[in-house]
């Protein structure tokens, strides 16, 4: 599978595309029209070590929800991702058996390696 799951209204997102060659070669999916479905959130999970670190806490609602108060269980972050694509860390970027999550600088260029972009 060669998959990038982002959010099209994120500049971050459209700009570590930009930098994959425009996604040449993957499946593009908007989360906000097509939201992850439950098979490949838990082959995610799976890869990444938890549901937790598909998790994202810099979402608005996250604090506006009051989660931040609260102690989740790997469940609670596995429910909240399938129901609001924002809780889902973004771009999710997947080439082959390696899954790349997240918009550190690390993760990016662990992506480039493993796609051939320089």
């Amino acid at each position: 599978m060669k998959k990038i799951f982002h959010l099209k209204s994120c500049n971050t997102c459209q700009r570590i595309i930009s930098e994959l060659n425009g996604g040449a070669g993957f499946e593009l999916q908007n989360i906000k029209e097509k939201h992850i479905d439950a098979k490949t959130l838990d082959m995610l999970a799976k890869k990444a070590g938890s549901y937790e670190a598909l998790f994202n806490r810099r979402a608005t609602k996250y604090r506006s929800l009051g989660l931040n108060e609260q102690t989740l269980s790997e469940a609670d972050y596995r429910r909240l991702i399938l129901e609001e694509y924002t809780f889902l860390k973004r771009p999710v970027i997947i080439n082959g058996t390696e899954a790349f999550i997240g918009n550190s600088k690390k993760e990016v260029e662990a992506a480039k390696i493993s796609i051939g972009v320089s």
